[in-house]
């Protein structure tokens, strides 16, 4: 997009614009995506809060600062895991062999998502994700509202990517820009979270992402 046409032409007038304009992109894009998959599974927070607050004047903005805050969190694990990406494409461009063999990084990706699910710290940040009071308990005072609604949001979205970080990283194996791959990974971890009976959900995930992987090996090996 900043290579040609319009965005090239942004990247040669504006100072710096080279570099500014794709990470501009790349972070408006990444927080659109986490708004579209990861803010339903944080609506029971949201709900019980602005019950908390719904007589206060700033509730509006009480509300948006637990938003943002979560959306930090997960901006800030989107960095991490693009510049792992730009790391493995950069590698792919001097090795033939990762180049040709790059169904063995994402086979990599899906057997750890998989091991993942079955791990003590995926169940303890499942945990927390699913018991939105106790984080309302110990985050908010309402001496400091701003703050404590901002750590409020950070503090969630932190276990929320605890919870979920491995499963996220299916989307750089299915495209980040894949719609339909996003609403259902989306609707997996809602379900996991929200839901009564989501706990039950993680281990025959990470049995079918193991799965996956296996059968992605098989085919690449056998065929």
């Amino acid at each position: 997009m900043t290579g040609t046409g319009l965005g090239a032409g942004i990247c040669a007038a504006l100072p710096a614009a080279g570099w500014a304009l794709p990470v501009a992109l790349y972070v408006g894009g990444w927080l659109l995506m986490i708004a579209a998959m990861m803010l339903p599974t944080v609506v029971p927070l949201l709900d019980r809060l602005d019950r908390l607050i719904a007589a206060r004047p700033d509730r509006g903005w009480l509300l948006a600062l637990v938003i943002a805050g979560y959306l930090l969190a997960w901006l800030a694990f989107g960095v991490a895991a693009h510049l792992l990406d730009a790391a493995l494409q950069k590698a792919a461009l001097h090795s033939d062999w990762l180049r040709f063999n790059g169904w063995i990084v994402a086979s990599l990706i899906l057997a750890g998502a998989g091991l993942f699910q079955f791990s003590r710290l995926k169940y303890y940040c499942l945990t927390r994700c699913r018991t939105p009071l106790s984080f309302i308990a110990k985050h908010w005072r309402g001496r400091t509202p701003l703050r404590n609604a901002l750590r409020l949001g950070l503090n969630h979205g932190a276990f929320c990517v605890g919870c979920c970080w491995a499963i996220m990283l299916l989307m750089f194996v299915v495209g980040t820009a894949s719609v339909g791959w996003m609403l259902l990974l989306g609707a997996i971890m809602s379900v996991e979270k929200n839901t009564p009976w989501g706990g039950w959900l993680s281990r025959p995930l990470g049995a079918v992402l193991i799965a996956a992987a296996g059968m992605q090996v098989g085919i690449h090996l056998l065929g």
